[in-house]
């Protein structure tokens, strides 16, 4: 009886010297607490190590989903006898069916062959014959490689960037609502008429950077800005206001917090335009349907 067993460093084979301890499980760990006593129970036959961490995700990623690679065929064609009809232990069910297809094995695989392959992993160091720093370097190197490639071909990784951004994107709006209403209160006890002639949030931050003291406003041009009549409303709004005046420390942190703003909604449109490209590539039907921002919300609740 041959197990197979799967490391960071490559794949093994074990002879079972005593296949009844298969059958006695329960004490199985009593004959693996020392190098010494596992080596009683197994055997090892062939060890094919891998020749790179390349080599090591391309096997992982293949056991994942229950395919034979490379360096495993190769090993199970050096251990085919046609004359013998060897039984092999594998920890994956269906890499087993893959092998028992492919090969002359007759592949076993339950809880018994799991324990087995537990107490194994315990003395893997001294059963393979290998460096234990040198195998723990390996597992490393092999998880965060195993970890990158799952994070790069991970299938929900589309949906994934449409969740944070419409997360984001709420976020974003709460800040700017905060931050302007704050803007307008601090800046409305020297100019209180300004808040209620310009509605838009950015350009009543770019007309209170502008102008800062409101005595200034009848000469500066804000044609950039705003429209001509409400630039005229501004102006008039100004020589006749009843605001409070306030100090040069105080404009110098008005504006920016205007600044803020100003930047926090230049990154919303950014943002929403994103958004409106992610939506249009993954859900064109149901953007066309809904729009982009119910249709992120839809598939931030329930997934595409």
């Amino acid at each position: 009886m041959l197990v197979l067993f799967e490391t960071s460093a490559g794949y093994a084979v074990f002879k079972l010297l005593d296949e009844k301890k298969l059958q006695e499980i329960e004490n199985l760990y009593i004959d693996f607490e020392s190098p010494e006593k596992a080596a009683k129970v197994l055997k090892l036959k062939q060890f094919e190590k891998f020749d790179d961490t390349t080599q090591a995700l391309a096997a992982a990623t293949a056991t994942v989903e229950g395919k034979i690679s490379k360096p495993l065929k190769k090993l199970l064609k050096r251990l085919v006898d046609p004359d013998v009809q060897e039984q092999l232990l594998v920890a994956d069910s269906a890499l087993g069916k893959a092998i028992k297809e492919k090969f002359s094995f007759d592949c076993l695989c339950n809880s018994s062959v799991q324990d087995l392959m537990r107490v194994i992993r315990s003395q893997a160091d001294s059963l393979l014959q290998i460096n234990e720093k040198e195998l723990a370097a390996m597992r490393i190197g092999l998880a965060h490689s195993l970890s990158r490639y799952k994070l790069k071909f991970s299938p929900d990784k589309v949906d994934t960037m449409i969740v944070q951004a419409i997360s984001l994107l709420d976020d974003l709006d709460k800040e700017v609502n905060n931050y302007i209403m704050r803007c307008k209160e601090w800046y409305g006890w020297h100019f209180p008429e300004l808040a209620k002639i310009i509605q838009d949030n950015v350009a009543f931050c770019k007309t209170v950077q502008r102008i800062g003291y409101r005595t200034t406003a009848v000469e500066l041009d804000l044609s950039d800005i705003l429209p001509t009549d409400v630039e005229a409303q501004v102006k008039e709004a100004a020589e006749i206001s009843m605001g409070t005046e306030i100090s040069e420390e105080d404009i110098t942190n008005i504006r920016h917090l205007c600044a803020q703003v100003i930047e926090i909604s230049e990154y919303r449109a950014q943002l929403f335009e994103y958004l409106k490209n992610r939506m249009m590539a993954v859900a064109p039907n149901l953007t066309v349907l809904v729009g982009e921002l119910v249709g992120a919300r839809l598939i931030s609740h329930a997934g595409s």
